[in-house]
């Protein structure tokens, strides 16, 4: 009788688990033990033997064990639920509807309206997996325990993604239609959601969700990854240095894309005078991009520059929207830069294709700047190269052409220029550049100074500098501005007439 009447007890139970797991009973049990009492029981129990009988009853055990079987080891004991509300895991529970996995909790949530992708992510059944389909047979087996629970269903909107997983396809589908003419390979992908549905998310998954449950946002973007990779099987999703970066809207569903720049080095060669390094845009409209009658409707003060006889052809090429020059340093416009050239990066913004062969490149720049500007090779770098080019203090070797009057003793001329080999001077921030440069005195040193040459009252001296040396101003003194100077050591007026950059010693 005693194993009819622990029958009899379990089939009432709602929601049962083994003694060492946490009890999370689906409902509260009414039972009257004095109806029940084992065969060869008193007229009355005690309130204590009451008690142990109810215990022993396999309350909460997925199967009955005999009274021989009972390990006394385990010494954990099941909780004792009377019906009433109480604290779990830091939350008030009814159960009427306990969190989930229990069914009762299952049934709640299923009541409420939760779509088959979210019963996935807070049932607790992870070893089912994730999605519809496994939401889809949590459902099925909740409605074969109870048949009348799919009319107890109050609403189809779903509480706690208002149906956005609905609307995954519909973003994807946006997200290549914006990429349809880019290629990538490698992407970051992020979604907003309003605060108000993240906020109302947490507190019913806190509720009802199975301890640690997935939050909306992780299900969702990885819903988002699990489809474009249906489509795009090359498609790589990265934290660093994507090839695109894709935000998605969730109230409005509008998509974002970022696609990001490529960096290409190499050097460059000017040789030839009157091209300045970067656009210079007109004096009169200042740049406006439908220019004006003084710059020819260009925008532009000089229509070529190194950065669009390089970057130009490049641009067209990947099929870019601009791109960004960033030099070792810059020459004056009436500067030429010869030898090995000045080191350069280029970047290319938000191009459509991403790599070409930098053989094909080199030739087209070739192409489109003969006899201007010369690159004998390119290669494909990250930005990180960008401030190792910006940030580089190397020495470099000059030619410089002036003209200085009343030069009787071309020898004692020659003495004084070699006298400031290995000098230290002092430049004030010159005058044709203080609009651009702080005003401060700074200390450069003339490395060397290899050769003079002289021709009528033309002297042309090649030296080499430290990084940041004025070395026109080093020659005509600059109003007294560099100390000392040729000029100073001449003792007679020297004006520039042009001036080479022979190398730069970066390597």
């Amino acid at each position: 009788m005693l194993s009819l009447q622990y029958e009899g007890i379990k089939s009432s139970l709602p929601y049962r688990t083994s003694s060492k797991q946490r009890v999370l009973p689906g409902v509260s049990v009414a039972i009257n033990m004095r109806d029940r009492e084992p065969e060869g029981a008193g007229d009355k129990l005690e309130e204590q033997d009451e008690w142990q009988l109810y215990a022993s009853a396999g309350y909460a055990s997925s199967e009955l064990e005999s009274e021989d079987t009972e390990s006394e080891e385990d010494g954990s004991e099941e909780a004792w639920f009377d019906g009433d509300d109480l604290e779990f895991e830091g939350n008030t529970v009814n159960w009427d509807s306990p969190p989930c996995p229990a069914p009762l909790g299952i049934a709640h949530v299923i009541k409420i309206g939760v779509c088959d992708h979210c019963l996935a992510r807070i049932s607790g059944f992870h070893s089912r997996g994730t999605g519809q389909d496994s939401g889809s047979s949590i459902r099925e087996e909740a409605f074969l325990r109870d048949a009348g629970l799919e009319s107890k269903i109050i609403q189809e909107y779903c509480p706690l993604c208002e149906n956005l997983f609905d609307d995954i396809e519909n973003i994807v589908d946006r997200v290549f239609e914006t990429l349809s003419n880019t290629e990538f390979t490698t992407m970051q992908f992020g979604i907003h959601l309003p605060k108000d549905l993240v906020q109302e998310e947490d507190r019913i998954r806190s509720k009802y969700g199975a301890p640690g449950s997935y939050h909306l946002k992780g299900a969702i973007v990885e819903s988002i990854h699990e489809r474009i990779r249906n489509l795009n099987k090359e498609v790589d999703f990265v934290k660093e240095k994507p090839d695109v970066m894709v935000l998605v809207d969730g109230l409005t569903l509008r998509v974002d894309v970022d696609v990001r720049p490529i960096f290409l080095y190499g050097r460059y060669r000017k040789v030839s005078r009157g091209i300045p390094q970067t656009r210079w845009p007109c004096r009169a409209c200042r740049g406006r991009a439908t220019g004006c009658e003084s710059c020819e409707e260009t925008g532009l003060q000089y229509i070529d520059s190194v950065q669009d006889l390089i970057g130009e052809p490049i641009r067209e090429a990947l099929g870019a929207e601009d791109t960004s020059f960033h030099g070792m340093g810059r020459e004056d416009i009436d500067v030429r830069c010869l030898g090995a050239g000045r080191p350069f990066v280029l970047e290319v913004k938000k191009p459509s294709k991403r790599k070409l062969p930098v053989e094909d490149l080199v030739e087209l720049v070739k192409e489109n700047a003969p006899g201007k500007v010369e690159v004998d090779s390119l290669t494909w770098c990250t930005r990180k190269k960008v401030n190792e080019v910006k940030q580089s203090r190397s020495e470099k070797t000059y030619t410089i052409r002036f003209r200085a009057e009343g030069l009787e003793d071309t020898k004692a001329a020659e003495k004084s220029i070699l006298s400031l080999d290995g000098q230290v001077i002092d430049q004030e921030t010159p005058q044709r550049v203080s609009h651009r440069r702080a005003a401060k005195t700074r200390r450069r040193k003339i490395t060397s100074i290899d050769e003079v040459r002289f021709e009528g009252d033309e002297v042309e001296v090649t030296m080499r500098c430290e990084a940041g040396t004025y070395i026109k101003e080093l020659v005509h003194s600059d109003e007294g501005r560099t100390t000392p100077s040729v000029q100073s050591v001449l003792g007679t007026d020297c004006e520039v007439i042009w001036l080479d950059v022979l190398e730069i010693h970066s390597d």
